[in-house]
């Protein structure tokens, strides 16, 4: 119980180097092995960082080292693979969405709670310095009672840098599902469970184009809106508007306002783990131009070891050796997809559509907490 918590990884795609350059670095955890469909894929990303086995998912699933396996995979096959983790008896950790129905997710989920075994769900993102510096900011009270929000996320589209884009316009995918989980992740995580949504939706076309990579030029249908407007009404009663495009030649990310009786809280991008953060406060008497109008706008400064994906993961493992709850719950991922499947149901059906799910007082990581420090 006193060594560093083993951990295995399925899916050595793009995404994975992100989490192996940190979890590689993490002291409280050993990655001991990758598995990918395409093995040569699998030896590369082992051969890079140092992991000392990798292969077929067997590989990982029967390893009797490795306590936690992070789910890398596409997410049409997430549950599918999160089963076979928990079959194996091991704990996951999950890339999201947590899966893209809601029968298959909350089934996983029992079957965890079943065999006493965790889920973790990304984004982890918004447990890194920034978010929970503005957290612990609107804690304090220092932009008053939160009322509502505006998070925006515009652009071209991942084919511009992505070599096999398809998914990512595929049920389960697009600007929504793909990036609407860090932006819904961080409204929860300041305003609680979200009660209700309304939407519009388009698709900018029904095809897209791969633009890098050997099969650039090849056309793949699109299956979902690439453009959503969505409004939020949460139980506690706070509102937040967002926008989640891929058809924009403007090019607008990680837009968060937060804006409470007494200033608005301009915090970083959620699909980063820090940078600046902001509260405006309210003037104190209207000027005319053509004098420049001055408000007071105040840093509030950031708190916490920046690190990087998988730090939920880390939690969850400290966790697990200290049996108390962590973080980034099954229950907290399968609330955000809900709300993100009832933002596409308002799509659909042009009307506010309520949230059945909802979810207990979200967690917090405490400002002291080091990824880089030995503490098993």
């Amino acid at each position: 119980m006193g060594a560093p918590v083993g951990v295995g990884i399925i899916g050595a795609g793009n995404i994975s180097d992100q989490y192996l350059s940190n979890l590689t670095r993490f002291p409280d955890v050993r990655v001991l092995a990758i598995a990918d469909l395409i093995e040569d894929r699998a030896r590369e990303q082992a051969e890079k960082y140092g992991v000392p086995r990798f292969g077929g998912i067997d590989t990982v699933l029967a390893d009797p080292e490795i306590e936690i396996v992070v789910n890398l995979t596409i997410p049409a096959v997430h549950i599918e693979v999160s089963e076979a983790i928990l079959a194996a008896g091991k704990h996951v950790w999950t890339e999201k969405p947590i899966g893209v129905d809601r029968a298959s997710s909350l089934g996983m989920l029992e079957k965890a709670d079943a065999a006493s075994l965790r889920v973790g769900v990304a984004p982890d993102t918004v447990l890194g310095p920034g978010v929970q510096t503005a957290k612990r900011a609107i804690a304090r009270g220092d932009i008053g009672r939160p009322l509502f929000a505006q998070t925006t996320f515009q652009w071209q589209g991942p084919e511009l840098f992505h070599p096999n884009p398809a998914f990512l316009y595929a049920v389960g995918g697009g600007p929504l599902l793909d990036m609407g989980p860090y932006y819904v992740s961080t409204l929860i995580h300041v305003f609680g469970p979200v009660a209700a949504v309304a939407a519009l939706g388009l698709k900018g076309s029904e095809k897209r184009a791969v633009q890098v990579g050997p099969a650039a030029g090849e056309e793949f249908p699109v299956e979902i809106p690439s453009t959503v407007s969505a409004l939020f009404q949460f139980e506690e009663g706070g509102q937040a508007q967002s926008l989640y495009s891929t058809d924009s030649p403007l090019y607008r990310h990680g837009i968060v306002e937060i804006t409470g009786t007494e200033g608005t809280l301009v915090i970083p991008d959620p699909n980063t783990f820090g940078g600046p953060i902001t509260i405006t406060r309210p003037l104190a008497e209207m000027v005319v131009p053509p004098a420049v109008m001055q408000q007071e706008i105040v840093d509030v400064p950031q708190e916490g070891v920046l690190a990087g994906r998988g730090i939920g993961l880390l939690d969850m493992a400290r966790s697990i050796r200290a049996g108390r709850p962590h973080v980034a719950t099954g229950r907290f991922g399968f609330h955000v997809l809900d709300t993100l499947l009832a933002v596409e149901e308002s799509v659909e059906a042009r009307q506010f559509v309520p949230v059945q799910s909802t979810v207990d007082e979200v967690g917090s990581i405490s400002a002291d907490f080091d990824p880089f420090e030995a503490t098993l």
